[in-house]
Formats: structure tokens, sequence, C-alpha cells
């Protein structure tokens, strides 16, 4: 460890203050101690420490006021000073605000030294991501990139920003919206631009593993755990050691096992099925779920305690529909990544094709515009550009037939019609429009099956074919 990380220690209680000082400078870090809030930010103005250490409960100024201090624009501290919390048991909840206040991680007291000392290793890590981070903004200023992200619509704007602020810190981070939308993209975007970028990227799709399995596909099991376990296995908070977890369609999960989650969550620490001791955990936990999470936990899906943990910070995909200004920029970076995998040569994408797909409302999001992209390109021959005419024979055809149902779906109503003769024509109409589904055809004429039934009675429609 290089001597010349500094770490600034904050702790109201001398004897805490004095042993976490010895242990971390024991570990070659360059320390200073403050005994309040106070002292600590005119140490910090003083010193300018890499990292400050600082418990959450003190007189004067606490760690939450201290924090906001150290975060302020123009004091002349590290633009990527890392600071970290330590919380008493029972104030999770404490130091999960604060890491949404910017804090880069949380240890609970009593300190566990080992937890302890890789944070601050990871901390360490993080300067160096700075570096790689600044490149990486100037690539999105010049290039609308970033990552594996394209994009320079004014939302997709936002969420870069969110990444570029968030990448580097230890938070746990929910992704949502619509499937296809490119949630895992965001996941693995955060992780190449955090500290953990050299360590795994392990995602798992809470959705695919049998309930039977899944706590085994994500804690890990003993050898003989359970019928079928005929050796050791590491589940995938093992496989992700030092990296990040993703946890995709985490509504899917069985509510018993996110009970589980939510303890290696918070307590860093992990129990194979069938082990008789715990583990340390060293892992980043991203969440994404194409289900509104307030109504999956108001639906009994999440557990609400699990939710608010994961969301400290909430990353909202927009569906293609609703920025397809940026579809020729995505088309032509997906062509890029197709001429490489084919090792074709296809020259652009055409403006007979860009007319076609930025009119069309891409109802499989950023993964059908990929799919699409894919297939162009095995039909293009090199050196020729995309055009229309190698899109799908079917694109845009259903949306065609919608915006024809739609004017299909005007009833004329002559004037000096009965309300009567209306309600009759509206009824008929629509049971056309639905083929004859009378279940549907009561849901959108917001009236109950059995009152269609009566009505149809009335109007003896077997025995009478009315013009419409």
């Amino acid at each position: 460890m290089s001597s010349a990380v500094k770490v600034l220690i904050v702790e109201d209680e001398p004897n805490a203050l004095m042993g976490l000082a010895e242990l971390i400078s024991g570990w070659g870090y360059r320390t200073e101690t403050a005994f309040d809030g106070i002292d600590g930010w005119e140490k910090a103005l003083a010193w300018n420490p890499d990292i400050v250490v600082t418990d959450l409960k003190m007189p004067r100024l606490d760690g939450i006021g201290l924090l906001n201090k150290l975060s302020e624009e123009g004091s002349g501290l590290k633009a990527n000073l890392a600071v970290i919390v330590l919380t008493a048991m029972g104030s999770i909840q404490l130091a999960v605000d604060a890491m949404k206040m910017g804090a880069y991680d949380f240890l609970q007291k009593p300190i566990d030294s080992t937890r302890l000392r890789t944070i601050l290793a990871n901390a360490t890590r993080q300067q160096e991501t700075q570096i790689e981070l600044e490149v990486a903004r100037r690539r999105l200023r010049e290039t609308g990139v970033l990552g594996s992200l394209v994009g320079d619509s004014k939302c997709m704007r936002d969420i870069f920003s969110t990444i570029e602020q968030i990448a580097p810190s230890n938070v746990s981070v929910l992704i949502t919206g619509e499937s296809g939308t490119g949630k895992e993209l965001v996941a693995r975007t955060l992780h190449d631009l955090s500290p953990r970028k050299a360590r795994p990227f392990v995602a798992v799709n809470c959705a695919a593993i049998p309930e039977t399995l899944i706590e085994s596909e994500i804690f890990g099991h003993e050898k003989g755990s359970f019928t079928g376990a005929f050796e050791r296995r590491a589940g995938c908070f093992e496989l992700a050691s030092g990296g990040t977890l993703l946890l995709d369609e985490l509504g899917d999960m069985p509510v018993a096992t996110q009970a589980k989650l939510l303890r290696v969550i918070e307590e860093r620490k992990l129990r194979r099925i069938g082990a008789r001791t715990e583990q340390d955990v060293d892992v980043r936990v991203l969440a994404a779920t194409n289900r509104d999470p307030t109504q999956a936990v108001v639906q009994g899906h999440l557990r609400a305690d699990l939710f608010y943990r994961l969301s400290v910070f909430n990353i909202v995909m927009p569906p293609l529909r609703d920025h397809l200004e940026d579809v020729p920029a995505m088309a032509e970076a997906m062509l890029a990544e197709m001429n490489r995998k084919h090792g074709r040569r296809v020259s652009g994408v055409g403006p007979s094709m860009i007319v076609r797909m930025i009119t069309y409302d891409w109802p499989g999001n950023a993964r059908e515009l990929r799919n699409t992209i894919e297939r162009a390109v095995i039909l293009c021959p090199d050196g020729a550009p995309l055009d229309a005419g190698h899109l799908p024979p079917a694109f845009g055809k259903a949306q065609l037939l919608a915006a024809q149902a739609l004017d299909d779906s005007v009833v004329p109503i002559r004037v000096g019609a009965t309300v009567d003769e209306a309600e009759r024509l509206l009824i008929l109409r629509t049971l056309e429009a639905t083929g004859q589904n009378k279940t549907r055809a009561a849901e959108i004429l917001a009236i109950s099956l059995k009152t269609l039934h009566n009505k149809l009675k009335e109007y003896n429609r077997d025995r009478e074919d009315p013009q419409i």
C-alpha cells in the first residue's frame, strides 16, 4: 500500500479513534485524526485527505453534516474524496441515506477489520478510476457514447450524467424499464467505470432459475446439503467476489430468498446452504426489473425493505419510442459491432432505412433494433450501405394495421340519431373491432359482460344483421 494515500479518521470516542488510526496506519496509509465533525472539517481543509472515515453520531457536527461540508463545491478538497461512514447497529437506514448523499460506503460497528481494509483498498482504486472516467466523459461529449450506451437525447444525457456520478462509488442501484431497453448495458457500464472493473461482472436472471434452485445459485451450497448436491458449489456472490453482481428481474425472486439476500447485502456476510460458518462478501449489488417496483411492493412480489435498500439510486431506462432521435446513432454503433462479429464491411445505414426506423415505435426496444441491424448486415453486400430493402418483410406492418384500425374505429353517427341508436351502433362496431370477443368488448365499453349480453339479446342480433 502506497504511503501517499491519506486517510482522515473522525471519531468522538478516544479509544476507538486511536484504535482505528493504529489499525489503518499499520496497513501502510498515512493517517490523521479528528475528535468530532468540526475538528474533522478543519483537518480536512488543512490536510486535503484522499479518504475520510467518519462516525455518524458525534457532538457539534455529526457525520451527515460533515459529509455535506466535504461535498461542498469550492472547498478546495479533492473531487474524488471518498467518505466512509461508520454506523452503530440499527442505524442502517441512516448510513444508506449518507450513501445517497455521496458517501462511498458504510461499515457497521463493531468494526470488521477485514471488511474495513477491503473498503479502503476499493476507495484507493477509485482514485485511478477517476482518470478513466474523465476519458469516458470526453468521449461522451464528442460522440454521445458512454461505455456500450449510445444517445444524445436529453433523457439519455441525464442517464449518462447519473452513471458518471455514481459509477465510482459502492452504492446499490436499481435499474428499471421495459424489456430490451438496455438495463444490463447500464449495469455493465457502471461496473466498467468503477474501481471494480478488473474484477468479475456476474449477471443472474432471477426469472430463469427454478425456485428450488435459486438460493443455491445465488448463495452457493456445501456438498450433501440437499438431494443432488454432489459437490460444493460457489454461488453468484462468490463468483462476483471483488466485482459487481447484477440481479436481473429481481421481482421474480421468491420473497423468502429476498429476505436472505437483504441480510447478505446489509451485513456483507454470506453463508452457503449447509455451511456452518459465514464468510465475508465484497460485492457491489445492482438490480434490474421490468416491473414497476412500487407496484411490485404493493402486490407482495418485492419486499419493501429490500426495495429501499437496493434503490439508493434508481435509473429508469426509457423505451426507444420516447427517444427516436437516438436511433440513427444507435444503429451506426450496432452496425460497427455486427461488422466485427460477422466479418462484414457494410458501409453505413442509408437514408431510406433511417426514415423507416425513426417512424417505427420499436415495441422490442433496443434489443429489437439490434436484431434488425444484425439481420440487415447479413443480407447486405460488402461495401454497400443498409437500405429499406434489408428490413424484415413485416417491418412496421403491425403498426400500420393498428393505425388503419384506429381510422376504422371511428363510428359515424348521423345527426338526428337517438341515444339508443347511437349506443347500438357503438356496441356492434366494438364487437366487430374485437373479433366478436364479448369480454374484451365489454372492457372497452366499460360495461359489465351481463349488460352486454342483455343488450345483444335486446337487439336480437342472431336474427338480424343491421346496416352499420
